[in-house]
């Protein structure tokens, strides 16, 4: 059975075209990768917790922003490892320098035998569509198309 994960993409409106807001995670996979490695912030369902609310538990942890206002579902997605994301989209502006991320520990360098701890998210910026279209993970590309069919 494939692992489910919920998450939301946030989009502001601020000028000409609409921005969406993409996370790089962190730890050593992720480091020094751009293009490709931006994805929305998200992350598993928990059992007893329905999709919206896993969602907003992610985006809390990985952003340390408590979302208000009404999530709108946006699609379900199939990741190229396998994974189901159930993706929202919500309106909401936040200033990404501001962001605090919770930890993650992983046994670092790989064998070692020493945990290290790292940033579940190094970064969140805000893109246009079209400078999203080249930065996410080519798997989440539709959840892009999506909310571009909404606006």
């Amino acid at each position: 059975m494939a692992q489910r994960s919920a998450g939301v993409l946030l989009y502001r409106r601020t000028g000409r075209a609409p921005e969406v807001l993409l996370v790089r995670p962190g730890g050593p996979f992720w480091r020094n990768k751009d293009v490709g490695a931006w994805q929305i912030p998200k992350g598993c369902i928990e059992p007893g917790e329905t999709p919206e609310q896993a969602a907003r538990r992610e985006v809390e942890e990985e952003l340390g922003v408590a979302l208000t206002g009404e999530l709108e579902p946006l699609a379900t997605i199939r990741q190229a490892g396998g994974k189901i994301v159930e993706a929202f989209a919500l309106e909401y502006d936040l200033d990404p320098a501001a962001i605090r991320s919770n930890l993650f520990s992983l046994e670092w360098p790989r064998g070692s035998g020493r945990m290290a701890m790292f940033p579940e998210v190094e970064e969140a910026r805000w893109f246009t569509l079209d400078q999203a279209e080249a930065a996410i993970l080519k798997s989440q590309l539709p959840l892009l198309a999506s909310l571009g069919e909404r606006l």
